[in-house]
């Protein structure tokens, strides 16, 4: 959720209220034809409640997709980064490909362009705190021994979520769990994780598998 000094004295049945009302006209009427006039209508309050805690309607709808991604996308450890990142990305490609999240998200990208505040809070509030999560997620898995020392973390990250919204924002086709599986393992490779082994191994998919002691570095070869 998306807090600030107002939202900590707002209902919080009315928050919910108001979020559910803009993805549901969203859904019905498409991001642009939107109003905080109609959201009002829909949750039951009033438009002035609605700016008391939300500067825009692009607020409103970053919020409500802020707390619809976090909670389908979390950054768990079973231990097997592969298996991870593909169930993360694959909750991500999920949500964007669904009405009204990703045409909703898809609306606020367009208002970055003309809003700073907006573009500084979808920064601070969204892509941030994400970003920090997946590298603290690929640090504990280097920490591990899945990921050799010294591979640039950050990076990794642009390059396995770059093309999921690279594809939502151009509409191209959504990626399929083949695709999904294939981008990770293509970055976990170019970070110098080992390969996983073969099925006959019963372990496949499992960069953890292989992983090599701390501080010792993986064959040339990889």
């Amino acid at each position: 959720m998306i807090t600030s000094p107002s939202s900590l004295r707002r209902s919080e049945r009315s928050r919910r209220a108001t979020l559910a009302a803009a993805l549901e006209l969203c859904t019905e009427k498409g991001y642009g034809r939107v109003t905080v006039e109609a959201i009002a209508a829909r949750a039951g309050v009033s438009k002035k409640t609605i700016y008391r805690w939300w500067p825009s309607k692009s607020a409103v709808m970053l919020e409500a997709f802020t707390d619809a991604l976090v909670g389908t996308t979390p950054f768990v450890d079973t231990g097997d980064i592969a298996a991870d990142l593909r169930a993360n990305v694959t909750g991500a490609v999920k949500l964007l490909s669904t009405p009204p999240f990703g045409p909703a998200y898809a609306g606020i990208l367009s208002e970055v362009h003309h809003d700073d505040a907006l573009a500084e809070t979808v920064r601070s509030k969204l892509i941030d705190p994400r970003f920090e999560e997946a590298v603290a997620r690929l640090r504990r898995a280097q920490e591990q021994g899945q990921i050799p020392p010294g591979a640039d973390l950050p990076l990794a990250v642009e390059m396995l979520y770059g093309p999921v919204y690279y594809r939502h924002v151009l509409r191209k086709p959504v990626q399929d769990e083949e695709t999904i599986a294939a981008l990770v393992a293509h970055v976990l490779r170019a970070l110098g994780a080992p390969e996983p082994r073969s099925s006959e191994g019963g372990n496949a998919g499992s960069v953890r598998a292989r992983a090599w002691p701390p501080g010792q570095r993986p064959p040339d070869r990889l």
